[in-house]
């Protein structure tokens, strides 16, 4: 079924910027409201000596003036993000393992009660939230296009099929296992340009009772702490309840419940059924209420977010040139995708900051992307210790820190730039 706004994005222009100005997801007129130029992959992660041909395309963002949907104006290829060596893997963040263990364990108590149900997962990664519902004897599948995790995911006993979630897929699950009680999918969701495919095979699969719940980066957190850098090419879209609720009821959903969470530095959970399955619970009513007076469907909003991006990107540059001109030692600390938005935007180089630290063996060893700044093991960081660490997971900064507690006792400080650049 087509419906408006479903459709590919336009090549960019002669100047290299994009043309495509329709929602993809109402066809209504995006409004632009910030750019970061010419940006990479930000999972691609280099193997030095084989940096030709390296993908860039041109990152901004924009304000849908009638769904109020944030969004890119360029897609990048999902082929070119999501594959067999896509090197993100959720159980390696302390925090973020716990979280799924809870997330799964509350579906277990609440929705997954009944006779033989059925659980699947878009975007399960290396099945640390599956795990829980595995070992539980629960039915379930994790869905992922990157072979590598879904191996991962597998060697920990969890069921996985290497695949885009879509209709076609979805219908393939529901006629070899049946519908599904509860559809999960966690910071995935938002990453799909072709979001309506995603939510056709959800009505493909779902039960008549069932739930779709999803956990995305929320758009309210996003603003107020002025993470410019949660802009990047698998972030497509940035979701507040108003665009989700817009959305859902678009294909044939409604939006139920609405929870905030803290992880991520902001994030929400929602909760969608289809019509008449389930009574919304009061907080869709209230979120709704506080975005509008957070002015979350106003174009000045985000032109006022936009300009502090350009505040962080000035100070930091001047912090990183003051130290530097003093003789003092940077290093970064996480390899994150967001990263990848700050270093290229910011001009940060080897030269300010001659390597970054990554707990992640597939990144170890390699060039971040677009800057080529190297990628070096946690022992590197210590051997010796720098002056200051440039905190890029920022918003893991207190499991970070407690971990790296001995870095602070020898004297080391951390910059931040969220909210603002400062030094802890």
């Amino acid at each position: 079924m087509t419906r408006p706004g479903d459709h590919s994005a336009q090549g960019p222009d002669r100047e290299g910027r994009p043309d495509m100005s329709l929602c993809r997801i109402c066809g209504g007129t995006v409004t632009e409201f910030v750019e970061f130029g010419r940006q990479p992959i930000s999972d691609a992660f280099l193997v030095p000596g084989r940096t030709d041909g390296e993908y860039f395309y041109h990152l901004a963002a924009g304000l849908c003036q009638s769904c109020t949907m944030v969004q890119l104006l360029a897609e990048v290829p999902r082929e070119m993000m999501f594959h067999e060596d896509y090197p993100y893997r959720t159980s390696e963040s302390a925090s973020m393992a716990k979280h799924f263990e809870l997330v799964a364990k509350r579906f277990l108590e609440t929705e997954l009660t009944g006779p033989d149900p059925f659980v699947v997962e878009i975007g399960s990664n290396d099945g640390v939230m599956l795990k829980t519902i595995s070992d539980a004897g629960v039915r379930h599948l994790g869905v992922d296009p990157s072979a590598g995790a879904a191996r991962a995911a597998e060697r920990a006993g969890v069921r996985a099929r290497v695949d885009f979630f879509e209709k076609t897929s979805a219908a393939a699950i529901r006629q070899a296992d049946g519908p599904a009680k509860v559809i999960f999918s966690a910071n995935t969701f938002s990453h799909i340009p072709y979001i309506g495919s995603v939510l056709e095979g959800v009505g493909e699969l779902l039960a008549d009772d069932g739930v779709f719940v999803f956990e995305e980066r929320y758009l309210a957190d996003i603003v107020a702490s002025k993470a410019f850098d949660q802009i990047y090419d698998e972030h497509y879209y940035l979701f507040c309840v108003r665009s989700v609720r817009n959305l859902v009821e678009r294909y044939g959903f409604e939006l139920v419940d609405v929870e905030h969470l803290a992880v991520h530095g902001g994030a929400a959970r929602y909760t969608v059924a289809r019509p008449g399955a389930r009574r919304p619970n009061a907080a869709v009513a209230e979120f709704l209420d506080r975005e509008a007076s957070l002015g979350l469907a106003d174009l000045a909003t985000f032109t006022q977010f936009a300009a502090n991006a350009k505040v962080i990107r000035d100070d930091l540059m001047t912090l990183l040139r003051d130290l530097r001109a003093k003789g003092k030692t940077i290093v970064g600390y996480g390899a994150t995708a967001k990263s990848a938005t700050a270093i290229n935007y910011c001009g940060i180089t080897t030269e300010l900051v001659p390597y970054v630290c990554d707990s992640t063996p597939d990144k170890q060893g390699k060039l971040m992307p677009g800057s080529h700044i190297p990628v070096r093991p946690p022992a590197a960081f210590s051997a010796p210790y720098p002056d200051y660490a440039l905190l890029f997971a920022w918003n893991h900064a207190e499991e970070v820190m407690a971990k790296e507690k001995e870095f602070q006792e020898s004297g080391g400080k951390w910059i931040l730039y969220v909210p603002d650049v400062h030094v802890v």
